[in-house]
């Protein structure tokens, strides 16, 4: 049924790391050939080991639904630092702006995804999240900390330390002087 073909398609090798947008970092375990609905198909096998999760993608698919190679070592920098800044919380209602940080996570792009950890980021002196903030929090953190893993070559533990190191040196929110700032800022 399947079997295993070159080593290299399209830029991707097998047993490299990529970002497939809407399930994060996974390696590329192989590249196989599949007979669908009668037509012959070339097809990347990606493994998510964290989500215990296989998934093939036809070669000719890989550019539209968005899978890349890891971010490079200066793009991690730029996500580090970007969840030190000053969150950016537009004044919509929350249905809208869980639409927008949903879609940030899934567009699987660092920056993006390290924009929703620092907006969604709560020190322990600040109110309490809501569930549904709680969750793109940690699956913003999730998908952030997985790909800064692989990048750094460190574990996944390291990588959250280090992403919490640098939400550690944001600027305090919660405060009523804070919002004022934030307000002319946006």
């Amino acid at each position: 049924m399947a079997t295993k073909k070159s080593v290299q398609r399209q830029g991707f090798k097998t047993g490299e790391f990529v970002v497939y947008p809407s399930h994060g970092v996974g390696q590329i375990t192989g590249i196989e050939e599949q007979e669908v609905a009668g037509l012959s198909l070339e097809l990347f096998v990606i493994n998510f080991e964290q989500d215990k999760l296989t998934l093939r993608v036809p070669l000719a698919k890989v550019k539209t639904v968005g899978m890349r190679k890891l971010a490079d070592e200066a793009t991690v920098e730029k996500a580090l630092t970007t969840v030190t800044g000053r969150a950016r919380v537009k004044r919509t209602m929350w249905s809208r702006r869980a639409q927008e940080y949903e879609a940030k996570i899934n567009s699987g792009d660092l920056i993006s995804i390290s924009e929703v950890v620092r907006d969604l980021f709560r020190s322990d002196d600040q109110p309490e999240q809501s569930y549904s903030e709680r969750q793109l929090f940690e699956a913003a953190i999730d998908r952030m900390s997985r790909e800064i893993a692989v990048v750094n070559r460190i574990s996944l533990t390291e990588a959250v330390k280090l992403i919490q190191k640098n939400l550690a040196k944001s600027p305090r929110r919660g405060a009523k002087s804070d919002e004022a700032g934030e307000e002319a800022a946006a």
